[in-house]
């Protein structure tokens, strides 16, 4: 068993792996290949202005025995194309069907891409131009590879053109139209190779040999060669389009429904999970993970352990469906709790409407569980993981809950992941995490942002104000963007794209989003309007960050809208990273 993973950039430690492993199979493969050109791959990937190219790199990835092949793609924004730059495989495990499972996920990043098509070079099979029958038998090969995908080398130009009079082999530009009912314009073409020989070549080769190869191309439409060895088979793709796509790795609280508070007014209901899952399911963009069980420790790392244990004692201890809400808060004399457990609660809670009762425990610890998960998704090489978790835990500070949360998932995932590098978390709900503020407000290794409705008219009340800003080493690392009772999505994704660049400046290793969906239209908890538009073009422009990013579920509730409004956010979290 191997996957084909996407590996966007190189600042995790399974990222930094897999790119020093396709160095390794570069050097395997082609000895010839100047030691320059391999060394600077990662940087390749992290620096796309100095290369004028966005480089992806594809790993085959074997379960049991790490990187197996890889494929690096360059994309070209502003000419919509892209350019296959190596495809290789190492050579004990050639054979395998890696190959074919890089290319074709290739292919399916360069649809997802919108290019106009895919661009690659390929050795010939020509005997004019290959001299040596052993390589030629190996271009050959390569070459009717290619033809099963409809990839054909384009002819009637001056491409194949030696840079040195009399050079064996020199390359044809093979073009692959990705499937599409469309020719290849000749100004395109022009434009197309212009790139590729100055952005990738451009040390190499002359002025004037650009000059003539690009002036050569003079069809319009550009021809390709016709098919000489195997004919399409369209049904190729079919198998590997979804096993191949670079899923959202999705880790749901498969224990939330114990958690159900029959009460009147009492909106966070299982229903909202189900809700959830109906929409998004209806995409290809995810991969379920089934919760593993964590330690504890991953949570009194980051809340009061006498919290934690007052939690846990008092909600195994009553009785089946029955609710306690805290109704006496000792703000006077805090170093002293009541004796009293049901009392006590009030000294460990926020406010009148967050509940005790036998499975709240329960039901939180394993919202835990599904947060850790994902969050080891992540440091194993997902771009994106999503814990679809509930209770909440935003509102959850180091030794009070409240807010419907108890135990702060989002920022236990951070503080997790700031043992290897920055984090940002980015909280999007409409209401401020003051538990998430709470945690980090004197570290300068994790930045919170918060966009949220202003607490002189939004719960809770107390905290998300301008002016909190962070204290000792944390001051200036904990922002807040209180914004007005109503608000437009369009000035609401303005000040969004505003703040990231925050984000951008800081740059994290890790971004974790808690994802409110209570900013929208309808929502019973808010007063601003966002629409499915809005939400992914919020989507989209946290995806363009390029961070690898967990999203916690935080907020929303209404149930009719919040499913569709997810699935449009993850739509566009996945296009803005592509």
């Amino acid at each position: 068993m191997f996957r084909i993973r996407k590996v966007a950039d190189d600042l995790i430690p399974i990222n930094q792996e897999a790119i020093a492993r396709a160095q390794e199979i570069l050097r395997l493969q082609f000895s010839l290949l100047n030691n320059k050109e391999i060394e600077k791959l990662p940087e390749q990937i992290r620096n796309p202005l100095k290369f004028r190219f966005q480089a992806v790199l594809f790993v085959a990835d074997k379960m049991s025995g790490g990187v197996q092949g890889f494929a690096l793609l360059l994309h070209a924004p502003d000419l919509k194309f892209c350019y296959l730059d190596y495809i290789s495989i190492d050579p004990g495990a050639s054979g395998r069907g890696y190959g074919s499972a890089l290319y074709a996920r290739v292919r399916e990043e360069a649809r997802l891409l919108d290019s106009i098509g895919l661009f690659f070079e390929c050795l010939p099979d020509d005997p004019a131009l290959s001299r040596d029958p052993v390589i030629r038998k190996q271009n050959t090969q390569r070459l009717r590879f290619y033809e099963k995908y409809g990839a054909y080398p384009i002819i009637g130009t001056a491409y194949e053109t030696p840079l040195t009079p009399n050079d064996d082999n020199p390359p044809y530009l093979v073009f692959d139209p990705l499937d599409k009912n469309r020719g290849l314009r000749r100004d395109e073409a022009r434009s197309i190779v212009r790139a590729i020989l100055e952005r990738k070549y451009g040390k190499v080769c002359p002025k004037g040999y650009i000059e003539k190869v690009v002036n050569s191309f003079q069809d319009d439409p550009v021809r390709l060669r016709s098919p000489k060895y195997k004919r399409k088979d369209p049904s190729i793709n079919v198998s590997m389009k979804i096993k191949t796509l670079d899923r959202i790795a999705l880790v749901v609280n498969d224990r939330h429904e114990i958690h159900h508070v029959r009460e009147r007014g009492y909106v966070e209901s299982p229903v909202r999970i189900r809700s959830l899952l109906r929409e998004i399911n209806k995409t290809v963009l995810f991969e379920n993970i089934p919760p593993q069980h964590c330690s504890e420790h991953y949570i009194t790392d980051v809340h009061d352990t006498r919290m934690f244990n007052y939690f846990k004692k008092v909600c195994s201890n009553l009785p089946e469906g029955k609710s306690v809400y805290p109704y006496v808060f000792p703000i006077r004399n805090a170093a002293r709790p009541p004796r009293e457990l049901l009392v006590r609660a009030g000294y460990y809670c926020i406010d009148s409407f967050t509940p005790l009762n036998q499975n709240a425990f329960l039901a939180a610890r394993r919202a835990v569980d599904c947060a850790i998960t994902a969050t080891k998704k992540l440091l194993e090489g997902h771009h994106f993981c999503y814990a679809l978790v509930r209770p909440p835990g935003h509102h959850a500070e180091v030794r009070a809950f409240g807010g419907f949360c108890y135990f702060n998932s989002t920022a236990i995932s951070a503080n997790y992941l700031s043992s290897l590098g920055k984090v940002a978390v980015l909280d999007v709900d409409y209401h401020h995490g003051n538990g998430t503020q709470d945690i980090f407000y004197g570290r300068d290794d994790v930045l919170t942002i918060s966009l949220h409705g202003h607490p002189n008219m939004t719960y809770p009340y107390f905290s998300g104000f301008e002016e909190e800003r962070g204290t000792s080493r944390g001051e200036g690392y904990n922002v807040n963007v209180p914004l007005p009772e109503n608000i437009s999505g369009e000035r609401y994704i303005n000040h969004l794209s505003a703040t990231v660049k925050r984000i951008r400046k800081f740059a994290p290793r890790f971004l974790v989003v808690a994802l409110g969906l209570d900013t929208a239209k309808g929502d019973p908890t808010g007063t601003w309007t966002l629409i499915p538009d809005d939400f992914e073009a919020m989507g989209r422009v946290i995806g363009g960050l390029g961070f690898p990013t967990l999203i916690v579920q935080e907020g929303g509730y209404d149930t009719g809208a919040i499913g569709r409004n997810a699935r449009r956010f993850f739509t566009g979290l996945f296009s803005g990273w592509e």
